[in-house]
């Protein structure tokens, strides 16, 4: 059983309607880079990296640098809480 520092790390990281649409997005399209997420979700790059940044500190997404991009990913604990999300 996690303790309620590591959960609320969890819950602070998620606690935008921006970032919980990120991780949607990812959930369903694995590897996706901050251009593509922008696009998708019809929001600025800059806007988008910074909640990306603060779900990556949350432990939720998982970055992977590739030449000039970086592609994100859910980390197990980003899967867990999709999965908290859909029952919730």
């Amino acid at each position: 059983m996690k303790t309620a520092k590591q959960l609320e790390r969890y819950f602070k990281g998620a606690a935008n309607h921006r970032r919980l649409e990120i991780i949607n997005v990812i959930n369903k399209n694995d590897g996706m880079t901050l251009e593509r997420l922008a696009k998708i979700l019809d929001c600025n790059m800059k806007t988008i990296s910074e909640h990306t940044r603060r779900l990556v500190q949350a432990g939720l997404l998982n970055k992977k640098y590739q030449g000039r991009e970086v592609s994100h990913s859910l980390s197990p604990y980003g899967k867990k809480f999709i999965a908290f999300i859909k029952t919730f």
